[in-house]
């Protein structure tokens, strides 16, 4: 028998049905709607800033200049390629 301990969560912490057939069920009940898929942030998350996926993204490129843009992306291709 399994302890609480060793059942599957999901990502954000959820208890997750340990057999295979008992998931498929959940996993159908939330894709037809019979229930709801909670997608509670209590892990400190602004609840804003977690609907529009990034809250501070766009405001910290339109500070940017060009220039550091292009030092920055360049830099990244550098980091991404340099172990290939």
């Amino acid at each position: 028998m399994l302890i609480a301990k060793h059942m599957p969560k999901g990502p954000k912490g959820q208890k997750r049905p340990a057999d295979v057939i008992g998931n498929a069920v959940h996993v159908m009940r939330m894709a037809t709607g019979e229930i709801k898929e909670s997608a509670k942030t209590d892990d400190g998350k602004n609840q804003a800033a977690v609907q529009l996926g990034s809250k501070g993204g766009k405001a910290r490129a339109k500070k940017l200049g060009v220039r550091r843009r292009k030092e920055i992306a360049k830099q990244a291709a550098t980091a991404r390629w340099k172990s290939r």
